[in-house]
């Protein structure tokens, strides 16, 4: 996931003025404790601080992709 497809997840999931405030205020115990915006700028990997997000808020799963992303291939 490209950064760029971070912040389209986070404004089609949350909005995005509020998605800004998760971002920035929401500690996510996930990404060693930080916030999402703390955690992508600590090197973290932009997937991995999305799904942290999307847990710690009960996004369901089915949406954990983003809407308009393609989900991975199945392996």
């Amino acid at each position: 996931m490209r950064l760029s497809e971070f912040w389209l997840a986070i404004s089609d999931e949350y909005g995005e003025a509020y998605g800004r405030v998760l971002t920035r205020d929401l500690v996510l115990e996930e990404v060693g404790s930080r916030t999402a915006e703390q955690a992508i700028k600590a090197g973290e990997p932009v997937r991995a601080v999305w799904l942290a997000l999307c847990r710690a808020t009960d996004v369901p799963p089915e949406r954990w992709y983003g809407v308009g992303q393609r989900e991975p291939k199945k392996r």
